[in-house]
């Protein structure tokens, strides 16, 4: 289901709990788009799990290049280092990150040309970045861009950009759910078409 500014939308949003499918159903957006001819940019992140246990997360750019996001602190009640960034039991790593994703958000298409900026996700661990902010604005705000990303559902204390980026009235967010999850995917591909 989608609410929000549909009419008129450049952006589209993904949100719903941790593990619904929103990383497939983005992959699967971002395929279909190019298979369709679509300039697709952006990054998406995978767990990283060793005999079924999760380890960590990676970014990973539409290009293929890969990197650690976050890892599972060995550290566990050691005092914190300086620049250190956890969320959880996990600790980020910022200078990965910021090397892989940056690059795909400051892209320039050339003259003309529209491009579709994936974004998985704008979550707590990629905010520890303020270029990633400051790139995300950008992005939002950069005539011909059309943003296809991922918001995490609130929970706690808000994020102050997931929360500006939702009342922008120039997009559309769709809540995933097990419910709809696997027939929402032609609706996303129509949403981000019609933003271009």
């Amino acid at each position: 289901m989608a609410t929000a500014g549909s009419a008129g939308a450049r952006h589209v949003l993904l949100t719903g709990p941790p593990g619904i499918g929103k990383t497939t159903l983005t992959r699967q957006a971002c395929e279909a788009l190019q298979s369709d001819g679509v300039r697709v940019h952006g990054f998406y992140t995978e767990e990283v799990r060793t005999g079924g246990k999760r380890l960590g997360f990676d970014v990973i750019t539409l290009g293929g290049q890969r990197g650690p996001l976050a890892r599972v602190s060995n550290q566990s009640g050691a005092p914190s280092r300086r620049h250190e960034y956890r969320v959880g039991q996990y600790l980020v790593n910022l200078p990965s990150f910021e090397g892989l994703a940056l690059p795909v958000l400051r892209f320039k298409p050339p003259s003309g040309m529209k491009c579709v900026y994936i974004i998985d996700e704008i979550g707590k661990m990629e905010m520890f970045s303020q270029h990633f902010i400051q790139a995300v604005r950008m992005v939002l705000d950069s005539p011909g861009s059309t943003v296809l990303a991922t918001i995490p559902v609130p929970k706690g204390r808000p994020l102050p950009l997931v929360e500006d980026i939702k009342r922008r009235k120039d997009t559309v967010l769709f809540m995933v759910t097990k419910e709809n999850r696997d027939s929402l995917l032609p609706e996303v591909v129509a949403a981000v078409k019609a933003a271009l």
